[in-house]
């Protein structure tokens, strides 16, 4: 059983949303692939991450879960966390972890709750907590986090690094198991000169404060060494994932999540 709530759409998503209408035409990567042995793109790209670890535990999830109390998860984040350019809620990767939690814990209730907004950086998604996390009173928040504050130029500094521990703290605060997620490996990411010092950062927060860490840079990159060709997920754009990438981000992020809640 599951419940999903749709994420924030603000201004800009609109704006988005319109520019992704005239283009509608070259949107077949977001539907999902089929490859001549029957599996799809996001089940090879499965198969080649099937030891992922989140590397800390969830005790608030495992509480809940195994007690039977509902479960509530946060996912905040940016475009990557609404699913831009994939044209149903039920591919984004929030609603595929709660479909796959679910089928591996049956007898659980979770609810997923999207507060993605296009364009947020860190600062934008800490300002957002209060309204957009907090006032949901999770048991388990994901912070998809970095893309946008090294895509563009940016480069992070210790300002930043230390905005991401005092972000962990604050949803740590609130009584949450967190997991952060990572930068996607993706050309416009690979083509900063910053991405390694923001995964180094995302990473060393984690550490540092014991939360979870998803890599979903170290997932794409093993299927693209695997063999899975990077347009099968990634989009036109050379950023977003396509259906197949979200895919297998929400299906191995579950099981690493079920896993780490035992």
């Amino acid at each position: 059983m599951g419940r999903f709530v749709l994420p924030c759409v603000s201004r800009t998503a609109r704006t988005i949303a319109s520019i992704g209408a005239a283009v509608i035409v070259g949107l077949s990567s977001t539907a999902p692939s089929q490859a001549q042995d029957g599996a799809s793109s996001g089940e090879r790209c499965l198969a080649a991450n099937l030891d992922v670890s989140l590397g800390a535990q969830l005790p608030r999830t495992a509480a809940r879960l195994r007690s039977g109390e509902p479960l509530k998860i946060v996912a905040i984040g940016s475009s990557s966390t609404v699913g831009l350019w994939v044209l149903r809620s039920a591919a984004t990767y929030p609603q595929v972890m709660r479909r796959e939690l679910s089928r591996l814990r049956s007898n659980a209730t979770i609810e997923v709750i999207n507060s993605g907004r296009v364009g947020d950086t860190i600062p934008n998604n800490i300002a957002r907590f209060e309204r957009d996390v907090f006032a949901h009173t999770p048991d388990l928040v994901i912070w998809q986090l970095g893309t946008n504050d090294v895509a563009w130029g940016g480069r992070p500094d210790q300002g930043l690094k230390r905005s991401v521990v005092e972000g962990v703290r604050a949803l740590k605060a609130g009584s949450a198991d967190v997991v952060l997620m990572d930068l996607q490996y993706a050309p416009q990411v690979l083509a900063s000169a910053s991405y390694s010092t923001m995964e180094g950062i995302i990473a060393d927060a984690a550490k540092q404060e014991r939360v979870g860490l998803f890599s979903r840079f170290a997932l794409m990159r093993n299927s693209i060494n695997a063999g899975v060709a990077q347009s099968e997920l990634v989009t036109w754009d050379g950023l977003h994932n396509t259906a197949d990438g979200y895919d297998c981000i929400g299906r191995a992020l579950a099981r690493a999540i079920s896993t780490s809640a035992r």
